[in-house]
C-alpha cells in the first residue's frame, strides 16, 4: 500500500508515515486536518459487525445498560442515549448524524488533552487507527443503530446448490461462498479409514471395531458413508456421546458441592439424557420437559425425572449457615444456567447490578429469577450426618416402575432410587429486586418476565411459570433459542461454533463467522420439529465435515485460525474419550449404559485432602471388577475433588455451567498417557489377548495399529515399530525381572501367556502406540 496514496484511510497514512502514536499525528496535523476528512476515503461500515464491538469494548462499560456505573448521564447503546443533548452542554451532542465535525464522541477520541480524551487514560482503554476510522466513518454514514444481530429472529436464505459443485448439502454452499470471497478453496476429502474414526468418535464416542472398518473400506457403493452414518446414529452409544456436552451444562455432578460435598443420586437424571438422545426426542420435547416437565398436564414420572436438569446445582451441607442466603444461591444457579444454556447470555452479570454490556437490567435478571424462585426448598435441609441423597421436592424410583415405564434407567439397587425434581409451591413466592445481590436487601417486587431486548415475555401468551417460559424460549419468533442449540451442536464436530464464544451471544461475545449459515440452521431445525439427529447428520454428510485436515502454508497464513474452515480441524478427544478410546481398543471395555457413577483407579489420598472428614464420601473407596472399565462420562464426579485425569484433559469439575471446554496442553497429560494404571492395563491385557490368538508378530503388530489408530500402517511406520519391538524383546529377555514386575498392572485376571519378555516387548509397543498423538486426536 502507498502511504501517500488517496485512497489510502487519512488516519491509516499518518501511521505509516512514520508517527510514534495518531493521537500525536492528529496534534500535529490538527491545522489542515478535519474530523469529516477522517472518514471521507474510508468504505462503509456496519453498526453491529464493526461499531458496536468497538463501543461494546470501548466505552459501554462507562455509558452503556448500567446506570449505576454511567458517567456525565451519557449512554452510547442506544440511539436515544447517544443524540441527546449533553446533560450539562444543551447545544452539545455525542453524535449528530453525518457530523464528525461537530459530534463531541470524535472530538474526543482524537483529542490529545487527557482530561478530554476518551477513553481516559486511566481506564487503559485505547482506540487503534483503524477503530477511530470506523467510528468516525459510521458517524459520517448517517449513525445508524440495529438492534444487535443476536437479539433479530434469524431469517433463511434461499440457497443456490447448483452454484458449487463441491457441495454436498446447504452448509457447503455458505461455507464455499466465504471461502470463496477470502481466497480459499476446499481441501479435497479426508481419506476413509481417517474420516470413519473421526465420524465414529464424533457420532458414539468411541472408535470404530476392524468389522466398521473392513466394511466401510470395502464397501464402493455411492451411499456407502451414508450408511455408516445411519448406522452409528442408530447406535445406543450415539445417545451416551450427545449426552456429555449437556452434562457439563446441567453442571452434573455425583456430591452436592461446598465443603462438606456430600454424596447425592442424581445419575437417573443422567440416564433419562441418553435415552432423549437416543429416542431422538425433538428439542422442543427435551427442553420443555427439563425446564417444566412437572407443569405439564398430568406430569408422567419420566416429566417428573427430566426436570432433575434444574436441581444439578451444588447444595450445602454444613450446619449454621443461614438458610434464605443459601436458598437465594441456589435459585441465582438455575437463573443463571436457564441464560446461559437456552439464551446463550450472561444474565448472571446483572445479578448485582444493570449489565454493563447487555440490555438486561437488573430488574429483568429478578424477573426471570422469579420463576425459579417458586420451589419450597430450603438453604440447609440436611446435614452431611444423615447422609441424605438429595433434598425436596424429590422423588422415589422403584424397582417396579424401572420395569414397567422408566426401563432406560439403569437400576441395581432393588431399594429403589431418590432423585431431586422440581414442584413449584401452590402459593407464589414474591421477588424482589435485590439491591447489589445480596440476599435480605430486598428492592422493588417485581413479576414474572424477562429480558425485552430479547423477546417481551407477552403474559397474555404465556403462563407466568416455568412452562410459559419454555413456550416463550420455542416462539418461531424467539430470536436466541434455535441459534444457541444450533451453534452448540456445530461446536461439538468443529471444535468451536459459528459463533466461538458459544456460551456469550451479547455484545461482549464473538460475532458469528458465517451468519448466513447460522440463520439458515436454526429456521431449518425449528421448521423441521426441531430434529437433533437430522441436524447431526446434516453437519456430518456435508463435503466441509468432510474435507482433509491437511493444512497448507498457503491456508495457514490466509487463515491461521481456520475460521472459514477450508480443512478440517484437528481436535484432540474430550477427556472421557482419551479413557473411552484406550479402554475400546483393547478390548477391556464394559459397555453397559446407564446407572451409578462409578470409582476407578486414583492416586491416593485426593479426596482425603479435600474432605471435612464427615459422611459417605470422606474416603475414596476404589469399585472392583468390572466397574473398573466403565466409560469416562460415568466417573464418579466429587466437586471439590474431581479425577485428576479427567481434570488433566480439561474436563469440567461440574461447579457450575459449563458450554465450551478449553483446550489445554500440558506436559501433565503426557504424564497421564505414560503412566495411568487403566492405560498400562489396556495394553497389557490386549498384547495378551493379541499373542493368544497365535498372531504372527507383524501381523500381530498391525491389527494393534488398526484397533488403536483406526488405520493402515504406512510402510516406514512398520519398520520403526518392529525394530521397536526387537529391541524391547531383546531387552526383557536380558532383564526378565524387569518384564515380571512390567507387567504386573492393573485388576484384570492374567491370561495365561507365558512368555513374559515377549508379552513385556508386546504391552511396550502397544504402550507406545497409546501415545502417539494421532491415537488421542481426530482428523
Amino acid at each position: 500500500m502507498n502511504p501517500f496514496s488517496n485512497q489510502t484511510p487519512i488516519l491509516t497514512r499518518m501511521l505509516m508515515w512514520g508517527m510514534p502514536g495518531v493521537l500525536m499525528v492528529i496534534v500535529l496535523a490538527c491545522s489542515s486536518l478535519t474530523t469529516k476528512e477522517l472518514s471521507a476515503s474510508a468504505e462503509g461500515v456496519s453498526y453491529n459487525f464493526d461499531v458496536r464491538p468497538i463501543l461494546s469494548d470501548k466505552c459501554f462499560a462507562c455509558h452503556g445498560p448500567d446506570a449505576g456505573q454511567r458517567k456525565a448521564d451519557l449512554r452510547l447503546d442506544t440511539p436515544e442515549g447517544a443524540f441527546a443533548a449533553l446533560k450539562d452542554q444543551p447545544n452539545t451532542f455525542a453524535i449528530i448524524k453525518g457530523d464528525t465535525e461537530h459530534s463531541e464522541l470524535v472530538k474526543r477520541i482524537i483529542s490529545d488533552d487527557p482530561t478530554d480524551v476518551m477513553p481516559p487514560p486511566e481506564s487503559n482503554l485505547t482506540l487503534t487507527v483503524e477503530e477511530i476510522e470506523t467510528l468516525t466513518t459510521w458517524i459520517e454514514q448517517g449513525a445508524e443503530y440495529q438492534k444487535h444481530w443476536a437479539f433479530i429472529p434469524p431469517a433463511k436464505e434461499e440457497v443456490q446448490m447448483v452454484e458449487v459443485s463441491w457441495a454436498n448439502n446447504e452448509i457447503d454452499y455458505f461455507i464455499y461462498q466465504k471461502m470463496r470471497a477470502n481466497g480459499l478453496s476446499p481441501n479435497e476429502e479426508s481419506g476413509k479409514a481417517r474420516l470413519l474414526k473421526k465420524l465414529s468418535m464424533d457420532l458414539t464416542g468411541l472408535p470404530p471395531t476392524l468389522e466398521m472398518q473392513n466394511n466401510f473400506l470395502t464397501d464402493d457403493s455411492p451411499d456407502a458413508y451414508e450408511k455408516i452414518v445411519d448406522q452409528l446414529l442408530a447406535d445406543n452409544h450415539y445417545g451416551e456421546k450427545m449426552a456429555i456436552h449437556w452434562l457439563d451444562l446441567a453442571r452434573y455432578a455425583d456430591s452436592h458441592g461446598y465443603q462438606d460435598d456430600g454424596y447425592r443420586t442424581m445419575w437417573p437424571w443422567r440416564d433419562w439424557v441418553i435415552h432423549a438422545f437416543n429416542e431422538n426426542y425433538s428439542f422442543e420435547k427435551f427442553l420443555t420437559w427439563q425446564l417444566a416437565g412437572d407443569l405439564l398436564p398430568d406430569p408422567s414420572k419420566e416429566m417428573l425425572l427430566a426436570t432433575g436438569f434444574n436441581r444439578n446445582h451444588k447444595i450445602t451441607q454444613e450446619g449454621g449457615v443461614i438458610q434464605e442466603e443459601y436458598r437465594i444461591e441456589y435459585v441465582t444457579d438455575r437463573t443463571n444456567t436457564f441464560g446461559k444454556a437456552f439464551l446463550g447470555l450472561t444474565l448472571e452479570c446483572a445479578k448485582c447490578h444493570d449489565h454493563k454490556y447487555d440490555p438486561i437490567s437488573q430488574e429483568a435478571y429478578y424477573s426471570t429469577f422469579a420463576f425459579f424462585n417458586q420451589v419450597p426448598e430450603k438453604g440447609l435441609y440436611a446435614d452431611i450426618g444423615l447422609n441424605s441423597p438429595g433434598d425436596p421436592p424429590k422423588m422415589i424410583i422403584s424397582q417396579e416402575e424401572v420395569e414397567e415405564v422408566l426401563d432406560f434407567i439403569n437400576l441395581t439397587d432393588t431399594a429403589g432410587v431418590t432423585v431431586m425434581v422440581m414442584d413449584d409451591s401452590s402459593k407464589v413466592r414474591p421477588t424482589y429486586i435485590l439491591e447489589r445481590g445480596i440476599y435480605d436487601a430486598h428492592g422493588e417486587e417485581v413479576s414474572f418476565g424477562t429480558p425485552e431486548d430479547v423477546m417481551k415475555f407477552d403474559t397474555t401468551r404465556y403462563a407466568p411459570n416455568r412452562l410459559g417460559l419454555s413456550h416463550w424460549l420455542l416462539a418461531k419468533e424467539h430470536p436466541l433459542t434455535s441459534r444457541v442449540f444450533v451453534n452448540r451442536i456445530w461446536q461439538e464436530f468443529f471444535g468451536k461454533g459459528l459463533v466461538k464464544t458459544s456460551e456469550d451471544f451479547g455484545m461482549q461475545g464473538d460475532l458469528p463467522s458465517h451468519i448466513e449459515l447460522l440463520d439458515w440452521l436454526a429456521v431449518d431445525f425449528r421448521e423441521n420439529g426441531w430434529n437433533i439427529k437430522r441436524l447431526v447428520k446434516q453437519i456430518v454428510m456435508s463435503a466441509t465435515y468432510r474435507q482433509s485436515s491437511v493444512i497448507t502454508d498457503s491456508k495457514q497464513k490466509k487463515d491461521p485460525e481456520n475460521v472459514y474452515l477450508s480443512y478440517a480441524p484437528r481436535l484432540r478427544l474430550p477427556a472421557e474419550l482419551v479413557r473411552d478410546h484406550v479402554l475400546a481398543s483393547s478390548g477391556l471395555l464394559n459397555r453397559e449404559i446407564g446407572g451409578p457413577s462409578v470409582k476407578p483407579y486414583q492416586p491416593d489420598g485426593i479426596w482425603e485432602s479435600t474432605t471435612s472428614g464427615r459422611g459417605l464420601l470422606a474416603k475414596y473407596v476404589q469399585d472392583h471388577g468390572e466397574d473398573l472399565y466403565r466409560r469416562g462420562m460415568y466417573m464418579f464426579i466429587k466437586r471439590t475433588a474431581p479425577h485428576p485425569a479427567m481434570l488433566m484433559f480439561d474436563a469440567s469439575n461440574r461447579d457450575q455451567c459449563e458450554v465450551r471446554r478449553m483446550s489445554t496442553n500440558t506436559p501433565l497429560q503426557a504424564l497421564v498417557m505414560l503412566n495411568d494404571p487403566y492405560i498400562l492395563e489396556a495394553s497389557r491385557v490386549l498384547a495378551e489377548s493379541l499373542i493368544l490368538s497365535g498372531k504372527e508378530t507383524e501381523d500381530l503388530i498391525e491389527t494393534a495399529f488398526k484397533l488403536i489408530l483406526c488405520r493402515e500402517m504406512e510402510t516406514e511406520e512398520q519398520r520403526l515399530l518392529m525394530s521397536y519391538y526387537e529391541e524391547e524383546q531383546a531387552y526383557f529377555s536380558a532383564h526378565k525381572e524387569e518384564a515380571d514386575a512390567f507387567i504386573q498392572v492393573g485388576e484384570f485376571p492374567y491370561q495365561g501367556v507365558e512368555d513374559t519378555p515377549t508379552l513385556a516387548a508386546v504391552m511396550q509397543l502397544i504402550h507406545t502406540m497409546y501415545n502417539m498423538e494421532e491415537s488421542i486426536v481426530k482428523s
